[in-house]
């Protein structure tokens, strides 16, 4: 999908609720070009990556930028940086982050207000707008208008938040943005009115912020969950957990700002047994994956050496052909 004359959107479908309607890989530039973001760790992403660009590209990934660290954005960069040799861009704070999915050489950290350079005049501006994530970033090509936000800002829902102050100031600094014309999200349609939504994004939260405090205003303690229930009657329950984690980031804000009286609550503690379970579950889980992805590429190989070959499975005596008598 054509986004200006230097952009192109790779929408894969998503039946994920938190990633509503598409999951995004954006390409920048010609012939040697930029992805932004690469989706999870599995075959329909890394398709797109490397055959729709062969088939319909024609071009080759160079570089491989990244808007934060969750795993939906970051699942192929060392599948990228193997396979295609790709330099890898990430951003400030990220490295602790991508155990699972850095790859252990070809990779730099990027810094804010760096210029990235694609050659023909295509140029990208990074800007740090932490909020979503701790190491949320945006790219910025505004010779063409094009803002690329991760989820920072998504094209069909307002996102979850893990630091409210910063995401503000984070939305003010997109809303200051010059010559703005389309924002490309990490999940969801394109968004044509860029100020527009990101002052909407903004009121949203002042709006909230103000059902928060209404929800407290008969001076009943109340947890973060009631108050979700509250303010979310007709979510998708299994939208539940993040819709309580915005509210508890709206709490922190209060809280810090003085405009709240809070009684601490006391967390669970896992007995020893319980957290050496937990590892050992978790090693399992691993080994189930890495068989898993073993017996995949083996069923792939074993797909592609059975066309060498006669169908002899398949029959105890193959049919014979010859021509008919006259």
């Amino acid at each position: 999908m054509l986004v200006s004359p230097s952009v192109r959107a790779v929408q894969v479908p998503d039946e994920n609720p938190m990633h509503p309607v598409y999951t995004t890989i954006y390409i920048v530039g010609r012939d040697q070009v930029m992805t932004i973001d690469s989706g999870e760790a599995m075959d329909r992403y890394r398709w797109m990556l490397r055959g729709y660009l062969a088939a319909s590209e024609h071009a080759e990934i160079a570089v491989a930028a990244l808007t934060h660290h969750h795993f939906d954005h970051s699942g192929n960069l060392r599948w990228i940086r193997e396979n295609l040799g790709a330099e890898v861009l990430i951003p400030p704070g990220a490295e602790p982050l991508l155990t699972d999915y850095l790859p252990n050489n070809g990779y730099s950290i990027l810094e804010d207000g760096r210029v990235l350079d694609m050659g023909g005049g295509v140029t990208l501006q990074v800007l740090t707008t932490p909020g979503h994530s701790i190491d949320s970033v945006c790219y910025y090509l505004e010779s063409e208008g094009v803002l690329f936000t991760g989820d920072t800002l998504l094209g069909n829902s307002t996102t979850t938040i893990r630091d409210l102050g910063a995401y503000l100031v984070s939305l003010q600094r997109l809303i200051a943005l010059p010559n703005l014309k389309v924002i490309c999200p990490g999940h969801g349609e394109l968004v044509q009115d860029p100020y527009e939504r990101l002052h909407s994004y903004v009121e949203h939260r002042q709006a909230r912020e103000r059902q928060i405090l209404a929800a407290l205003a008969d001076g009943e303690e109340l947890t973060s969950w009631d108050i979700m229930l509250r303010l979310y009657a007709d979510i998708d329950p299994r939208l539940r957990r993040s819709a309580d984690g915005n509210v508890r980031t709206h709490l922190d804000k209060l809280e810090a700002e003085g405009r709240l009286r809070v009684e601490l609550g006391v967390p669970k503690r896992k007995t020893d047994a319980e957290l050496k379970a937990e590892e050992e579950a978790a090693g399992r889980r691993a080994e189930d994956r890495q068989r898993a992805e073993r017996e995949a590429v083996e069923a792939r190989r074993a797909a592609v050496r059975a066309q060498e070959n006669p169908p002899v499975n398949e029959w105890e005596t193959p049919p014979k052909y010859a021509l008919a008598p006259p």
